[in-house]
């Protein structure tokens, strides 16, 4: 078999850095007409820079697709180190140049359904009011380790619930002294036992062996049939009949309305989805570990001033509208419309 040729070699002195601008907005946007917009050019501009740089580098680089354009294997291999490299110039020649109230940039969030339902509102309200031009971009979270999304650049921060890699990457950088991932705390979790009203356990209590007999349903971002829940029962030699999987809560909340499923979710959602009505929630029978929600990125992003302010803005965020604190307003306005002496735990606080 004959070896595939190496590429021509590149030019350099050729090279436009404006060429390699154009190829990261539009890499980030798959789309011509928004990297055009976000970068202030016309749409032949990009066109036309693309095509240049195709030339330079002797490959597609990106190609049409839908409404939209797909990278090649070169463009993927490259990006990474063309997005850093270009944060790293922005950091050394213009630390200070992003401005929130200019900025027309746009972020790609990587989070499940019940993170952006609490996370999003307030997040929006601060982009609305601080940064018009910011373009949000929020993408499913499919995965409990979102390392590899951060490092092609499909995010540009991931939130959800990490254990096992926030672990790893603490515990190599206290062995190695380098931080290969970034982390900041958000807020705090927790899960419970849902399932519909007039469930035939519904009057039963909630034991581990009634919770393992039951039927179940799991939310499972990679599709699994096997989660921390799981994990848990396992470590107590126990195991529970998991009969659908779906990778969303809130398809989870409305199969489990209809049903004589159980399922686990965060406690907070059913309220933040308009699902209390419906639903009734038992603490687990078994103990779980802290459930921590964490925003991760790349180290290369921590002094970019457009990513520092979305750090920023993220986490203000989560203070202003955490689940506890969404829970205590959906309360507050429930108690207003129903009585106090029902006796059921619905979604409407602790």
């Amino acid at each position: 078999m004959s070896a595939i040729p190496s590429p021509p070699s590149l030019n350099f002195q050729s090279l436009d850095l404006n060429l390699l601008r154009v190829f990261d907005e539009v890499m980030a946007e798959r789309n011509l007409t928004r990297a055009a917009s976000n970068l202030s050019i016309t749409q032949p501009a990009v066109s036309n820079a693309l095509r240049r740089l195709r030339e330079l580098l002797h490959d597609e680089l990106l190609v049409r697709k839908g409404h939209g354009v797909e990278p090649t294997p070169r463009a993927l291999a490259i990006w990474p180190v063309v997005r850093q490299s270009l944060a790293q110039l922005q950091e050394t020649l213009a630390p200070d140049s992003f401005d929130p109230a200019t900025a027309r940039s746009t972020f790609v969030l990587a989070m499940a359904d019940a993170t952006s339902s609490t996370l999003i509102p307030p997040l929006v309200e601060i982009t609305e009011r601080e940064a018009p031009g910011i373009s949000l971009r929020i993408i499913p979270l499919t995965t409990r380790d979102p390392r590899r999304l951060l490092d092609d650049a499909s995010a540009d921060i991931a939130v959800g619930y990490f254990p096992a890699v926030i672990s790893a990457i603490t515990a190599q950088a206290q062995a190695d002294n380098v931080m290969t991932y970034e982390s900041l705390r958000l807020y705090d979790g927790e899960y419970v036992c849902v399932m519909r009203r007039g469930h035939p356990l519904a009057d039963v209590p909630l034991t581990l062996d009634v919770f393992c007999n039951a039927r179940h349903l799991l939310v499972s971002f990679s599709g699994k049939p096997f989660g921390f829940i799981d994990e848990t029962l396992s470590a107590l030699r126990r195991e529970r009949r998991i009969v659908l999987t779906v990778n969303q809560f809130f398809t989870a909340g409305r199969v489990v309305v209809g049903s004589d499923l159980l399922t686990v979710l965060p406690r907070h959602f059913v309220g933040v989805a308009s699902l209390e009505g419906d639903l009734l929630w038992r603490p687990l029978p078994m103990r779980l570990p802290a459930v921590h929600v964490d925003a991760m990125w790349h180290p290369h992003r921590r002094h970019d001033p457009a990513h520092r302010w979305l750090r920023d803005a993220i986490a203000r965020a989560a203070t202003q509208t955490t689940p506890q604190q969404a829970m205590l307003l959906h309360n507050q306005a429930h108690l207003k419309k129903e009585p106090a002496q029902s006796s059921d735990k619905k979604f409407t606080g602790p």
